[in-house]
């Protein structure tokens, strides 16, 4: 099997497979067991997990472009849907303080893995394959803004991972965003509940 007829059995055959069978439970699941045959596959690959030095370097303008993003944000919520601004923290805290400390390591981690440690490394498509495949397994959602900001998001990553090397950096920054959509009130159209 060619390289690329496995990229789109892999990220779109399967992703969109398991879209369509709606499978119960959530993706979570998926998504470790996923993450776990990628990180035999890096170590076998002597590919970095993390690549911790990175982060201190890539930091400042991680931090500067989500400030900015998450003020336009915060803003378009409290425009357009101000019932739901901060909602999760004003509601259910506790929900939305196990999300801050989960969600990065159950979720954010084990798909920085697949889409850019692995899709990144054993296809040489570059940040626009992984951008794609990123917005396409959040068709899952079933709603479009989920699809545009994954795909953008993950245009961001990719790009990100590709300059740093970084496991750990991309993890940070994709981590910070989807905290953020958690708080500011978007966190229903990146939720497929269990």
């Amino acid at each position: 099997m060619s390289r690329l007829a496995e990229y789109l059995l892999l990220f779109y055959g399967v992703a969109g497979l398991y879209i369509a069978l709606d499978v119960p439970g959530g993706p979570i699941p998926v998504l470790l067991l996923a993450a776990a045959l990628v990180i035999i596959y890096m170590r076998r690959s002597s590919l970095p997990l993390l690549r911790a030095s990175a982060l201190r370097g890539a930091l400042p303008g991680i931090v500067g472009l989500w400030s900015a993003v998450s003020i336009f944000a915060l803003i378009a919520v409290a425009l357009f849907d101000p019932g739901n601004l901060l909602i999760l923290p004003r509601e259910d805290p506790w929900l939305w303080l196990a999300i801050c400390v989960g969600y990065p390591l159950l979720s954010v981690y084990p798909q920085e893995l697949l889409y850019r440690g692995f899709l990144m490394h054993r296809y040489p498509y570059g940040a626009a394959a992984s951008a794609v495949a990123f917005g396409f397994v959040h068709l899952l959602f079933g709603n479009v803004l989920a699809v545009v900001a994954t795909l953008a998001g993950g245009w961001l990553f990719a790009r990100r991972y590709q300059r740093t090397g970084s496991l750990l950096v991309v993890s940070v920054e994709h981590a910070l965003y989807g905290i953020t959509i958690f708080t500011i009130g978007l966190g229903r159209f990146f939720y497929h509940g269990a």
